[in-house]
């Protein structure tokens, strides 16, 4: 077994690679275990979170490639600045991760976005995707919502 602390920055070119297949969830743990197609056999213990496409492993013919795999996922369109800051705000206040792209915000599948959306009419599609929630601005929802204010600092602080 390979033990794996942080990804690769590059690839050599020539050399074959291998896709060591993982959901987002798993990706997301400091400590877990993973099969390269090929079978080879790999132990995770990393500071930060791999991602989709990070190299973790080179051997001489080979580079081993995390991919992580697809889910169902809602994409919701964007209009202008107003609808989407609203729909932000939606999405946002039912405390789940979301990422942003040209074609719109992607969410996870799941029941309370779901009605949501559909309650507040707000159109999308159900797609399947890589699903890469962006850093900033997500929560989870294992967290209370005490905030005090900073004063002598000006910004707000979780308790």
């Amino acid at each position: 077994m390979h033990l794996i602390s942080q990804s690769i920055s590059e690839i050599p070119a020539g050399l074959e690679v291998i896709s060591v297949v993982v959901d987002r969830h798993k990706l997301a743990r400091r400590r877990w275990r993973g099969e390269a197609v090929d079978g080879t056999d790999f132990g995770f213990d990393v500071n930060e979170a791999l991602r989709h496409g990070d190299c973790i492993h080179l051997s001489d013919t080979a580079a081993y490639v995390i991919d992580q795999s697809p889910e169902d996922c809602f994409l919701i369109a964007l209009g202008g600045a107003e609808e989407a800051a609203w729909i932000g705000w939606m999405i946002g206040n039912l405390h789940f991760k979301a990422s942003f792209s040209a074609e719109g915000v992607l969410v996870q599948d799941d029941l309370a976005v779901r009605q949501m959306l559909d309650r507040e009419q707000i159109a999308y599609q159900q797609v399947m995707r890589v699903f890469q929630p962006s850093k900033q601005g997500g929560h989870s929802h294992d967290h209370d919502h005490s905030h005090a204010h900073d004063l002598s600092g000006g910004k707000f602080v979780r308790l």
